[in-house]
């Protein structure tokens, strides 16, 4: 009898025990982790044959761009171009997130160069108009401090603000109310300095100090008895010690000059004394209102107007307004601007399939799938979608190649990388390429057919500061 409960108690053990197996071998199958049963699975995708093995030791040593790079393709660049705005020079922001301020300063350069026969290697001062960005952003923020003073610390919108109290980076509603609030000068009565050539440390003790300030603006405006005049009075001082930052590291901004006026052959034309806004107005005076920006986002409906909010350089400017426009529409404006000798801003998603040799940008410079055995097939709205794509570099477009039947085959931008990067400091693109990663285009009005301009007119979609798609571009 002992011995059949024994045997007994034995086997319900064993049952017990596979049963308690099985459950939890169904339990580690359905709770999302890895098990031994899916690693065996994945593990026949590298079957570890011998063209495998000889993949994995030329890879493990390498990039995958490196050896994805399409060779036939390389061999096919062309740099020919039916219709091109001739540029000058090529201009260089070094390791700055200045590519928006570059380009369209490069757009009102051109102009000037070509109307007043100005040598060719004319610029503008970036360093300038940089500093008054960075002081219109301080108190931009500062000011948005007080303005939400009484929303909680953890608010979406306090908090954005925190994360971003100041940049370098930013859009052509910057260049524009820049410009028309401070004018222009020529770079070499405000030259480059260090720190507007290298922005981030600067820019990164500035954000400390008004992430401070902005906590104690915050905590003084909600006293009682707070009055508007003292809190207006207490962002003064603070911005008083941006400026100092400023001025100690990229020079304090000249009120008046005397500038030599050269000719194109380095003659001198006129010695004159100016302000700022007088030399803009003689070099580069612009209706900026006649500039309009068009985007090509499908995530979003076509045919309306988009604004974002806090999306701005200056307190008492505009926010970034958009026409959202399907490429169809785009192109033929930009080829009509191009024609006419008028180059653009221009904005994409610059690293994708480019080659940093020749400054080709094209879908078939790299054979990934090849490669990875596998296939990359989200189109642009899935990219956007998901974060796998957004505008990320501003540059100048200046050039379209049109086919027989004048429709666009490649397309060509001025970079502001120097004169050595790519081809010639340009990038050039593919038209299927420029369909797929080109976002966001400022065209002057008299490019704009009517239907399309009376869009513009329409009250704007207001956007979030944080939405994903609107980072600012360096």
């Amino acid at each position: 009898m002992k011995v059949r409960l024994i045997a007994l108690a034995i086997a319900s053990l064993l049952i017990f025990g596979t049963a308690t197996a099985q459950k939890k071998k169904q339990q580690e199958q359905y709770n999302g982790g890895i098990t031994t049963e899916m690693m065996q699975q994945m593990k026949k995708g590298f079957g570890g044959s011998a063209s495998d093995k000889a993949l994995r030791n030329i890879m493990v040593n390498n990039s995958p761009a490196k050896l994805a790079m399409n060779y036939e393709n390389a061999t096919k660049f062309d740099s020919h171009f039916s219709n091109r705005v001739v540029s000058k020079a090529v201009t260089d922001q070094k390791s700055s997130g200045r590519c928006w301020m570059f380009t369209g300063m490069n757009v009102l350069r051109n102009q000037a160069i070509r109307h007043h026969n100005l040598p060719a290697d004319f610029q503008f001062s970036q360093a300038y108009l940089f500093f008054y960005d960075q002081l219109e952003k301080s108190n931009l923020f500062l000011q948005a401090m007080i303005d939400t003073y009484k929303k909680p610390i953890d608010d979406q919108e306090v908090q954005w603000l925190f994360k971003n109290p100041i940049g370098d980076g930013g859009q052509f509603t910057g260049v524009a109310n820049l410009i028309a609030k401070y004018g222009l000068v020529p770079s070499d009565v405000m030259p480059e300095t260090y720190n507007t050539n290298n922005t981030s440390s600067i820019s990164n003790l500035i954000a400390l100090k008004l992430r401070e300030d902005g906590l104690a603006l915050r905590e003084m405006a909600a006293q009682k008895g707070m009055t508007p005049q003292k809190l207006q009075q207490k962002k003064t001082e603070m911005l008083g010690t941006i400026y100092r930052m400023l001025a100690l590291t990229m020079g304090e901004p000249p009120a008046q000059f005397t500038w030599q006026q050269k000719d194109a052959k380095g003659e001198i034309v006129e010695t004159k004394s100016y302000t700022p806004m007088e030399f803009y107005e003689k070099f580069a005076k612009t209706d900026f209102s006649k500039y309009y920006m068009v985007m090509n986002d499908p995530t979003r409906e076509y045919y309306k107007v988009y604004e974002i909010q806090y999306d701005r350089h200056v307190y008492d400017g505009q926010n970034w307004r958009y026409l959202n426009l399907p490429m169809e529409d785009i192109a033929p404006m930009c080829i009509a601007s191009i024609k006419d000798s008028t180059m653009m801003y221009f904005s994409c998603d610059v690293g994708k399939f480019l080659n940093r040799d020749n400054g080709l940008m094209d879908m078939n410079n790299y054979d990934y799938e090849s490669l990875m055995g596998t296939t990359f097939g989200m189109d642009k709205k899935q990219r956007v979608a998901t974060f796998a794509s957004g505008s990320s570099h501003a540059m100048t477009l200046c050039a379209v190649d049109l086919d027989k039947e004048g429709k666009p085959v490649k397309w060509m931008v001025e970079n502001s990388w120097g004169p050595n990067y790519g081809w010639q400091g340009n990038l050039i693109m593919t038209n299927d390429w420029f369909n797929e990663y080109m976002f966001r285009v400022v065209l002057e009005e008299k490019y704009i057919p009517a239907n399309i301009r009376a869009m513009m007119d329409q009250t704007p979609i207001m956007l979030p500061a944080w939405d994903p798609m609107f980072a600012p571009e360096e």
